[in-house]
This record gives structure tokens, C-alpha cells and sequence, in this order.
């Protein structure tokens, strides 16, 4: 299993010998703890939950603290799961960017900034409208949004204003640029969802799989 859980510290560049220089996203990496082992004859699914960032037992609710104190693990504030095929690994490894190496691919999930409530322009990269004939109150407006015969309503998914970003986002097939196994680091090409700071969950690339 190639899964991680770190946090973005931010970007900066990497400068080749030959003096190319790669933008790249810096993550401290782990370290990490298996938590659980899920197993499809148990669960229904096979997957394993990792834990990350150790705090003070009383940071956490009881039902958690059990969780982990009662496998000897140390009490760790973010639990994810990754699925697999097969289980590699044993309940209460610990797991470090060791894992990935220079040239692998990986996909890094994060939560992407939030942008409160947006229209329609910044949104969707709607057009204005013509100042001309009085309506320079309707420039940034998003115009019409449906017939008021057929459908006589406006249809699900249409675009229209609301809140922007703080998603889920997923940024695929980036390519690891270097690792740094004393300081918890992994420098990956390019840049990844959210704020610096932000949690973000590193595992290998699926496209890279299958190729």
C-alpha cells in the first residue's frame, strides 16, 4: 500500500544542475500509524485506516481514544481509510514517506480554499451584460433561468450563484520530485488542492496503475 496523510507547507522550486527549475509543492508526510484493517469478509470492503498527528488524549472523544489505546497505538487526531486490493501491511506499522521515492506518481486529495458565496462570473466565468438602455443594474446579473411554460422550472445542476470552493478536490498523476525521510518531507511537481497548512492525503496514482 503507497498512502499518506501530511499536511501542505507550501511551494517553492527545485533547481536542476542544469539550472531548469521545477515548481513544486512541499508535504510534511506522516508519519503515520496503521489504526484497522478492514477485510471484506468483516466489513464487506478491504481497506486500511491510517492515523495521523498525534495530540493529547483528551483532544479526542472517548469512543476514540478507545480505539486506538486499546490496539497500543498513540492518540492521533485524523483517521482515513484507503482501499486496496491486498493488505500489506500489519495493524500498528508505522508508515513514513519512505514509501514513495523520485519519479513515482501520486495523486494528493485536499480540501481547495473556500471563496464564501460567489455570482455567477466568478463562478462559472459567466459573460455581463450590456450596460446600454438603463441596465446598469443587471450587468453581473446571470440572466433568464428557465421557460415560464415548459418546464415552467428551473432544471437541477443549472449554474447559478452560491458558495465557491472549500470542496473536496483531487489533483492526479503528480510526479514526486524528491523525499526527505529525516524531516517528514515530499516535494511533488506542480501544485495541490487548499491553503498551506491544509490536511491532505497522498496515495499512488491510479492513472499511473493502469498504465
Amino acid at each position: 500500500m503507497k498512502g499518506i496523510i501530511g499536511r501542505k507547507l507550501g511551494m517553492t522550486q527545485l533547481i536542476a544542475p542544469d539550472g531548469k527549475v521545477t515548481p513544486v509543492t512541499v508535504i510534511q508526510a506522516g508519519p503515520c500509524f496503521v489504526t484497522m484493517i478492514r477485510t471484506a469478509d468483516r466489513d464487506g470492503y478491504t481497506a486500511v485506516q491510517v492515523g495521523f498527528e498525534e495530540v493529547a488524549p483528551e483532544k479526542l472523544s472517548g469512543g476514540e481514544r478507545g480505539h486506538l489505546l486499546t490496539r497500543n497505538l498513540p492518540t492521533l487526531r485524523y483517521l482515513r481509510e484507503f482501499r486496496v486490493r491486498e493488505v500489506d501491511v500489519q495493524e500498528g506499522q508505522r508508515l513514513t514517506v519512505e514509501m514513495f521515492g523520485a519519479g513515482d506518481r501520486v495523486d494528493v486529495v485536499g480540501t481547495s480554499k473556500g471563496r464564501g458565496f460567489a455570482g455567477t462570473i466568478k463562478r462559472h466565468g459567466f459573460h455581463r451584460q450590456a450596460t446600454t438602455h438603463g441596465a446598469s443594474d443587471r450587468t453581473r446579473a446571470p440572466g433568464g433561468s428557465s421557460s415560464g411554460t415548459t418546464p415552467g422550472r428551473v432544471k437541477k445542476g443549472t449554474r447559478r450563484a452560491g458558495r465557491m470552493g472549500n470542496a473536496r478536490v483531487t489533483t492526479q498523476n503528480l510526479e514526486v520530485m524528491a523525499v526527505d525521510p529525516e524531516r517528514n518531507l515530499l516535494a511533488v511537481k506542480g501544485s495541490v488542492p487548499g491553503a498551506a497548512g491544509g490536511l491532505v492525503i497522498v496515495k499512488e496514482s491510479v492513472k499511473a496503475r493502469k498504465g
